[in-house]
Order: C-alpha cells, then structure tokens, then sequence
C-alpha cells in the first residue's frame, strides 16, 4: 500500500482548470472567428447598408404631376 500522497484539494482545483479548458477550446472551435472573416463580415454589412441608403426615399419629393406631396403620403387636395 504505497503510493503517492496526494492533496485533494490540488487534484480537485487541477480537475476543474482542465475541464475548464477543454469547454473553452470546443468554445474557441465553435465561436470564433478569424480577422479575416470578421473583416469580410463588416464590409459586407457595409455594403448592404450603402445599397439600401442609396434606395431610400426622401420626404418631401415631387410626386409625378410636379406637386410636392405630403411626407404621409396622404393628399390634401
């Protein structure tokens, strides 16, 4: 019956930072990102707003009989 002496409160404290790295590389593989995609994500992003700017329509534009037209849309005519 010789063994090692071996401190339970050390084991348990090495059990669980092991654990703890394993959840954080399955995270790590999960929910990263690397630079590159998260730059093509931004600029992609930036496009797509850009796009739907240039689409906007502003208030107070001139309907097709050259009359302004009310920003609701409703004619008081």
């Amino acid at each position: 019956m010789s063994g090692e002496v071996v401190n339970l409160r050390q084991a348990r404290k090495q059990k669980a930072r092991r654990d703890k790295e394993k959840t954080a590389e399955q995270n790590r593989i999960s929910f990263g990102r690397t630079k590159a995609e998260k730059t093509l994500t931004k600029a992609v992003n930036a496009m797509a707003d850009r796009k739907l700017d240039q689409g906007k329509l502003e208030q107070g534009r001139l309907d097709q009989g050259g009359r302004e037209s009310a920003p609701d849309g409703s004619d008081d005519a």
